[in-house]
């Protein structure tokens, strides 16, 4: 239950791991300061010999990805960023490693540490929460959909090297019996009538999903949390990060995710518009292919209850459980029984 320590125990339970695994990079930390902590706990560290020099060295969650999977998200990196893609800068270790096991003794797990370089911005969440100016609002959203769009572009013409592993978001990965972010129709706050209508749901979804073309156009790697706590502002420029959730599936669920969180808002139809307008300038896309975009909005959020129900020691506000899950249950109702 990470969320809920004081400052102290966090200390004492992560700091030392984090300075052992400093040991494997060619870096002498003089500074290391907590930035993040949730599934990963992540650092920002400063470099002794040059003041200037900053990095971000994150303590992967136990148990989500096998070393594969994260060497092979690095490698998916690395191909965006010489596509143009502002991504963050992996720094390898003394050995050539991205990644070092460290053990964490307080509570005896092992986790996986890599460094990167320190990318300078602040969080588009953030940005969008101090602005009630909708043309700030609308040109953010613009640059987001060009940058997804961006994504999209490199990951349909880039064929993963022999070895490459990450999940799938497929029909299976997504609403199948045992989907990828856990079984949200088992979420503890649940009614057994809203436990039937989420399993219904599933199965429609399931089946919808099964249909659907994997042409890479239109199935690729995606970056599947493309949302604004996820992008660093530096001026113009828009910084991807936090490739955790890092998989193969369809370019809808990467632009719904984007949406989502504003698709209750009086402006929602405006932000939406401008970006696919973003979108579509760099990639184009049919109409029939946008038309699935409230289908994957559904799921996103029938995902979340899941992730919510995998996850309860975070101790994530109620409130927005109980939006998303009041927002579902109403998607959901009109099928019921059809």
């Amino acid at each position: 239950m990470i969320d809920s320590m004081d400052n102290d125990t966090v200390d004492q339970t992560f700091t030392p791991a984090a300075r052992a695994a400093l040991d494997f990079f060619p870096i002498d930390a003089e500074e290391l300061t907590l930035v993040s902590l949730s599934e990963n706990v992540t650092f920002k560290v400063v470099d002794k010999h040059d003041g200037q020099a900053a990095y971000v060295l994150r303590l992967h969650r136990p148990g989500y990805h096998t070393l594969e999977e994260l060497d092979s998200e690095r490698v998916w990196i690395r191909a965006l960023a010489e596509a143009g893609v502002d991504v963050p800068t992996a720094v390898p270790a003394r050995d050539g490693r991205y990644y070092v096991p460290v053990t964490i003794a307080a509570t005896g797990e092992q986790r996986f540490a890599g460094l990167a370089l320190w990318t300078e911005g602040r969080l588009l969440s953030d940005v969008l929460a101090e602005t009630a100016d909708q043309t700030v609002v609308e040109h953010s959203f613009r640059q987001l959909g060009a940058v997804t769009a961006a994504m999209h572009n490199q990951a349909s013409a880039w064929r993963p090297p022999p070895g490459f592993k990450r999940h799938a978001l497929d029909s299976d990965g997504l609403m199948g019996a045992a989907p990828h972010w856990g079984p949200f129709w088992e979420h503890r706050s649940l009614s057994p009538a809203e436990r039937g209508l989420l399993l219904e749901m599933r199965g429609r979804m399931h089946e919808t999903l099964a249909r659907l073309s994997r042409a890479p156009s239109v199935y690729s790697l995606i970056h599947a949390d493309m949302h604004p706590d996820n992008i660093l502002v530096d001026g113009d420029r828009l910084t991807v990060i936090d490739f955790d959730d890092t998989g193969f599936g369809w370019h809808q669920y990467d632009i719904a995710t984007a949406l989502t969180g504003w698709q209750t808002k009086p402006n929602a139809a405006e932000i939406e518009r401008a970006f696919l307008s973003g979108y579509r300038a760099a990639r184009p896309v049919p109409d029939e292919a946008l038309s699935l975009i409230p289908t994957f909005r559904l799921i996103r959020w029938m995902a979340t209850i899941g992730w919510f129900h995998q996850r309860p020691e975070l101790n994530r506000p109620s409130e927005v459980f109980e939006e998303r899950k009041a927002w579902v249950l109403k998607q959901c109702a009109p099928f019921q029984g059809g």
